[in-house]
């Protein structure tokens, strides 16, 4: 039984405002702490009332808030690209990390990066988007070469297969063409190279994929009911599916082009918000973008606080929390599920 399965178009509303509040409030949070601790009255002036010769002031507007606005950017395109995957697939441990498409991302940048270091930020977007694609046609084809067809759990197993591979021979091309200060970041998953640059690639890109997400909602909610019955309703199955994989190609490859690999957003997200607020895809997709977004933010904080002052990758944070919600899923799933 899910909450709020009676819950009125208010309600709805009511819990996406209070978590934007949430993602508002976390920003400010994450902003003032860090290396050092900066009070959140110097941060309300230094938003407000800019001062070029108060050092905090810089520190907090070329470094903190850009990484705190990443955070938010890459954790809600994650969980709307999991979102996607999950009601096109009707697959429960369907996400980008589980799919190798985080993976197969990162992938793309080494071999960018081993063979044309001065790419640019535009370059390397692009490579993400290329090693997503590759990735996700891997992990179809793989999963589709058994007999009993492409279940729930075949596909998973594929898609972490398929990404633990590519991360292995991204490893062994890091360490070949010494890019493990280039890469190391990627790999693990982390913000602290995000700036002003980062930020504008993301919206750039996420823009046209959060359109494209919002617009076919309604069509994925239909879908997510079988294809017989999508189809039976005029719905043209094959072009929402392609529309889906654009959808998480872009969302998924702006955000590792910027973060790297981080893992479970996609997959943890979606189902908390379908627990909430029901199973309308109208709902769900921005709900997960606004939930993905709070997660993110403080896991970057707490990967931030844990090691002081050292940083803990962020993708160690939320794998601790996705690694027992992904075994939980996959226990419920059955391995014959289709």
């Amino acid at each position: 039984m899910r909450l709020f399965s009676r819950s009125s178009q208010l309600t709805k509303v009511l819990i996406n405002i209070i978590g934007i509040y949430l993602v508002i409030f976390s920003i400010g949070v994450s902003i003032s702490y860090g290396a050092t601790t900066i009070d959140l009255h110097t941060v309300w002036q230094a938003v407000f009332k800019f001062s070029q010769g108060e050092q905090a002031h810089q520190v907090i507007w070329e470094l903190r808030i850009p990484r705190a606005l990443a955070a938010v950017l890459v954790g809600a395109f994650l969980a709307m690209s999991g979102a996607v995957m999950q009601g096109m697939t009707r697959n429960p441990l369907a996400s980008p990390s589980i799919m190798g498409v985080t993976d197969g991302a990162a992938f793309m940048l080494v071999i960018i990066l081993a063979f044309y270091p001065a790419v640019s930020s535009v370059g390397l977007m692009f490579a993400s988007f290329l090693g997503a694609g590759i990735a996700v046609t891997l992990v179809f084809l793989v999963g589709s070469f058994s007999s009993s067809g492409l279940t729930p759990v075949k596909l998973a197993l594929a898609g972490v297969a398929i990404g633990t591979l590519l991360r292995s021979v991204s490893s062994i091309l890091s360490l070949h063409f010494q890019l493990e200060k280039d890469i190391g970041f990627w790999l693990a998953g982390g913000l602290d190279g995000a700036g002003w640059n980062a930020v504008i690639i993301l919206l750039i890109a996420g823009a046209a994929g959060v359109i494209l997400a919002l617009s076919i909602a309604k069509s994925i909610t239909v879908l997510s009911l079988g294809d017989d019955l999508s189809t039976g309703l005029g719905q043209n199955n094959t072009l929402i599916k392609i529309t889906g994989i654009v959808v998480v190609l872009i969302l998924t490859g702006a955000a590792v082009s910027v973060a790297g690999s981080v893992g479970f957003v996609g997959l943890i997200i979606p189902h908390i918000t379908r627990f909430i607020i029901g199973t309308d895809y109208r709902w769900i997709i921005p709900t997960s973008a606004v939930l993905g977004a709070l997660l993110l933010v403080n896991a970057d904080l707490i990967a931030r606080m844990i090691n002081a002052p050292f940083e803990t990758p962020v993708g160690a944070i939320t794998s601790i929390i996705g690694v027992p919600f992904f075994l939980y899923l996959a226990r419920g799933s059955g391995g014959d599920k289709k």
